[in-house]
């Protein structure tokens, strides 16, 4: 069995003709793209480039759609069916003629042949499993860790004007959304009202808590906007309006949990007190659309500021990981999560941050952002259509110009597992079969299992 010698500035991805395909960590800080039809691959691809930062100790943010990325905390390193058990979909095994611990001790068998016939063995499991505190946050659930969202929010340190007005109104796009008011025009008398507020403290250093912004809605702490004053500008009985609305939100039996748990300080959670490095997954999937967008809006936004506080560098210094990116950032629209993903895409890499996204579809993301992407991993495609999106988003990525024939062809001749690689620090073009995963990839974990797991 042939193993591969670990190097912290490569992640091992998988196979080029037979041989492991190495990726250079610094090439993350140009940013990813993972795009794949549904059987692709894509999230096994995903998990083992997490996998991969995390035995390099660095830290990852994840944000998970859907729920597949739980399944990074499922590293099992003895391969006992006791570890597999748990997490044995009953029925699944009754359609294959098995009991639960039979099917638990074939799938124990077929990861470890996996592992073991690919570059890899055992000791590398428990080498993940030891490099990293992997954390299941559950936004306004019970079922994983929670994270504090709407008890206050913190004046800003070190933001210029710009950015301070990109994060002021993230927060405000992002309460209104979750308020069930349209938070599209930015010129509208609740996001500036809702954001003048926020502004007036945090100059002054001082946070906000939402009891606070209610409050001064309905009496704000100060007397025009912009050339008006409040009451012209937007009449009382129209804020206290809008103060019911947000206020409804603190009445909601669920208002509770979104101010339970660690306190969302991206600064504190890269790394844990013995100095190992964190994969902080959290998981969205049980969220409805205006939650969802609600806490990725305010998470971007403290990936910025924490960015902000930072040093610049040329290593990969962490990683933001999305899945599922659809809806959050498209190229028609303007939804609060759009601005600060750009950002990002813009400005991280002088940070050493290095953002993955993933992708059914190419048109699920905005063209700006796509320029700002150096690496491309495309899987198998469901239409002809969807192929000329890729070949014509890949036509400007680089210095040399690609034969569109030769891109067709490779495209769709990809199998299941195997990805077209062009990396914008590299003149070639690869095709890779990914690697078998470390963690046992058993799709989204239910409630009862995220919280054993958290335990």
């Amino acid at each position: 069995m042939k193993t591969l010698q670990e190097n912290l500035k490569l992640f091992y991805l998988g196979l080029e003709n037979s041989e492991p395909f190495l990726y250079k960590n610094k090439d993350l800080t140009t940013h990813a793209l993972i795009i794949g039809m549904t059987g692709s691959g894509k999230t096994g691809l995903g998990i083992t480039l997490l996998e991969e930062a995390a035995i390099d100790n660095i830290p990852s943010i994840i944000i998970d759609p859907k729920g597949d990325l739980t399944n990074l905390a499922l590293t099992f390193p003895q391969m006992r069916a006791e570890d597999f058990e748990p997490y044995i979909d009953e029925a699944e095994a009754q359609n294959k003629g098995l009991s639960v611990r039979e099917y638990a001790e074939q799938t124990a068998n077929t990861w470890r042949e996996g592992i073991e016939g690919s570059y890899q063995d055992l000791a590398r499991v428990e080498l993940l499993k030891n490099s990293a505190d992997f954390r299941i946050y559950t936004p306004k659930s019970s079922a994983g860790l929670g994270i504090s969202l709407l008890s206050d929010f913190e004046a800003p340190k070190g933001l210029n004007e710009e950015d301070l007005n990109n994060y002021v109104g993230g927060i405000a796009t992002s309460v209104l959304s979750l308020a069930g008011i349209s938070s599209d025009n930015l010129s509208s008398p609740e996001f500036l009202l809702i954001s003048q507020i926020l502004t007036y403290h945090f100059n002054k250093g001082e946070g906000v808590s939402v009891v606070d912004l209610i409050a001064q809605i309905g009496n704000p702490p100060f007397d025009k906007i912009g050339v008006f004053d409040v009451n012209t500008f937007f009449p009382s009985d129209k804020r206290m309006a809008l103060a019911m609305k947000i206020n409804a939100l603190i009445a909601s039996p669920s208002f509770k949990l979104w101010c339970e748990g660690e306190r969302l300080n991206i600064a504190k959670m890269l790394f844990d007190e013995n100095g190992r490095a964190r994969a902080n997954i959290f998981s969205i999937a049980h969220l409805n659309d205006d939650e969802r967008m609600f806490f990725v809006t305010l998470l971007l936004g403290e990936m910025i500021k924490w960015m902000r506080t930072t040093s610049g560098t040329s290593s990969l210094r962490a990683v933001l990981y999305m899945d599922e990116i659809y809806g959050f950032f498209p190229p028609n629209g303007n939804p609060p999560s759009k601005t600060p993903m750009l950002t990002l895409l813009k400005q991280a890499r002088a940070f050493g941050l290095g953002c993955v996204l993933s992708t059914q579809n190419p048109v699920d993301l905005d063209y700006k952002g796509l320029s700002n992407i150096g690496t491309w991993f495309i899987g198998r495609l469901q239409t002809a259509q969807d192929k000329e999106r890729v070949i014509s988003g890949l036509s400007g990525i680089g210095s040399n110009p690609i034969d569109k024939s030769v891109l067709m062809e490779k495209i769709s001749n990809l199998k299941k597992r195997n990805f077209l690689v062009k990396n914008i620090n590299e003149d070639v073009l690869r095709v890779i079969e990914t690697r078998f995963a470390l963690s046992y990839l058993k799709g989204p974990l239910s409630n009862e299992q995220i919280s054993n797991l958290m335990k």
